[in-house]
């Protein structure tokens, strides 16, 4: 009896001791195997701004839409938008822009002041008529420009069935950008990752300016900027209005 107790004692020892064991790697495992802390990188705020960089280590996520607004460090806009006195919503979907272009056409080199400086001149920054652009990148009042009848400018018939100008007989520019919709139809853009693209947002409207400007090639010359800026407005003095904003905004 004495014997059989002894190796029941010593069975549950060997037991226990492997339970702890089991344990002991358990943990190891969990600790090894635990995501990383979020670190982000101190971003340079000036002159030019700097896209968020992504965090060195990421748990599985689900993907969600991103705005490109999202891109640019806070610290930039604030300082900029007080200085430049471009509304922070503007001159993030701006930048933002800017900033995508630079991934998808490295080539182009696209300036976010001359993203601005259309957007300034074509609309106030979306202020335009005591309109406000208001956090989600909507005018208060829709933006959208005279009939292209013909008559004081050039004749356009209706080509989006009055879905973004509310005319069906002749088109009409439109939002803080002021797309035409058959222009739209081409280079129309999800700026803000809702799934839409519509002239109206400031950051769709942004996005789809900063990709038709660069489908014009380098803007880093002084030849290929202005070809850009023209093909946007055929017109010299418009050009050289832009060129005057684009470079107040870095005096």
């Amino acid at each position: 009896m004495a014997h059989w107790r002894a190796a029941l004692v010593v069975l549950q020892c060997v037991a226990l001791l492997a339970l702890v064991g089991w344990g002991a790697a358990v943990w190891a495992s969990f600790a090894n195997t635990r995501p990383e802390a979020t670190n982000y990188a101190r971003v340079e705020v000036i002159p030019e701004p700097a896209a968020l960089p992504e965090p060195t280590v990421q748990a599985p996520v689900i993907a969600r839409p991103v705005s490109i607004s999202a891109r640019i460090d806070p610290a930039w806009l604030d300082t900029v938008s007080s200085r430049a006195g471009i509304p922070r919503t503007a001159l993030a979907a701006y930048a933002g822009a800017a900033s995508a272009l630079a991934e998808q056409s490295p080539g182009c080199h696209l300036g976010w002041n001359t993203l601005a400086a259309i957007g300034h001149i074509e609309s106030d920054d979306g202020r335009h008529g005591g309109a406000v652009l208001s956090e989600n990148g909507y005018s208060s009042v829709p933006i959208i420009g005279p009939k292209l009848d013909g008559g004081a400018f050039a004749g356009i018939h209706d080509s989006d069935g009055g879905v973004w100008d509310g005319d069906t007989v002749w088109d009409h520019a439109v939002g803080p950008f002021q797309f035409i919709p058959q222009t739209w139809r081409i280079w129309g853009a999800d700026g803000n990752g809702d799934g839409q693209a519509d002239p109206n947002q400031m950051d769709d409207a942004a996005l789809a300016a900063a990709r038709y400007l660069c489908h014009a090639g380098d803007l880093s010359t002084v030849d290929g900027w202005r070809r850009a800026v023209l093909s946007y407005n055929h017109s010299e003095s418009y050009v050289d209005d832009v060129a005057k904003v684009a470079n107040s905004y870095h005096s």
